[in-house]
């Protein structure tokens, strides 16, 4: 098998929501490397045509463009897939990646910060995905198919709150939306697959990774010793999204490091050390 054909996202066109920071970024970038077009939108539009202009300059074999675009209503993302529209009636690809949270401790924790993060984070990546959902169609075939990936997080799988309920919750949603959705979609050759990263360099997480000397102690609570890299999201990306997963849906990819498998103690250390 050539891998060059395997993970090879020549003539694709993607749209990564939320693309111009963190997680996104890293994932526009893979794209972008693997030959894609890849369209990237966020609520500022200035930010991601400038991050635009960064990736182009890297000159890799694919190609971005940035604009505005809103998850967080209605309107908002009808005006974003009228957009993608205007600049293409094909989309291979779509990651749901733009999300929100809130933080405040157990007894403090705001009502408004339910309807706020479920909104963006599951309402907001529902109604894109069906809105996207001909074009979609219209761009897959049974021998390629179309891909969307969703972007939960460890804190959809792994029972923690860590003072982000809300946005603990509705990842857990994703996740779930996640194996539904492709249960629906396969018959229109579409794959549905989610990301369920740990922690990654990001606006959401500065204030555990933006210093270098936090970011590494975060990364000692990790079983695998570190924070998330680029290169772990852009090759969940390209597997993704090339033929090498076309015959992969419904699967939730765990980018955490180990997080979602550590437990407690051993029950019986005790009694095996005496």
């Amino acid at each position: 098998m050539d891998p060059n054909t395997l993970f090879s996202l020549t003539d694709k066109v993607a749209l990564v929501t939320g693309g111009a920071t963190g997680i996104g970024r890293m994932a526009a970038t893979g794209l972008m490397m693997a030959g894609a077009r890849v369209l990237i939108a966020s609520r500022k539009g200035d930010a991601c045509a400038a991050v635009a202009d960064e990736l182009n300059a890297m000159d890799g074999p694919g190609t971005v463009e940035g604009f505005a675009g809103d998850v967080g209503s209605e309107a908002g993302i009808d005006a974003l897939a009228k957009e993608v529209h205007a600049r293409t009636d094909m989309l291979h690809i779509l990651m749901n990646n733009s999300g929100v949270s809130w933080g405040a401790p157990l007894g403090q924790f705001p009502h408004a910060a339910w309807e706020k993060v479920m909104n963006v984070n599951v309402a907001g990546l529902f109604h894109l995905t069906q809105v996207l959902l001909p074009t979609l169609i219209t761009s897959a075939t049974p021998d390629d198919p179309a891909r969307v990936v969703n972007v939960g997080s460890v804190m959809g799988e792994a029972p923690l709150g860590d003072g982000a309920y809300s946005y603990a919750a509705s990842k857990a949603a994703v996740l779930h939306m996640t194996k539904i959705m492709a249960k629906e979609l396969a018959p229109h050759h579409i794959t549905v697959n989610a990301l369920a990263p740990g922690p990654f360099v990001s606006k959401m997480t500065a204030f555990a990774t933006a210093d270098e000397g936090t970011r590494a102690k975060v990364g000692e609570d990790v079983p695998l010793g570190r924070v998330g890299r680029e290169e772990d999201i852009a090759g969940c990306m390209q597997f993704l999204c090339g033929m090498g997963g076309s015959y992969l849906t419904g699967a939730v990819l765990p980018v955490s490091g180990g997080v979602q498998v550590m437990s407690g103690p051993n029950l019986f250390r005790a009694a095996l050390e005496g």
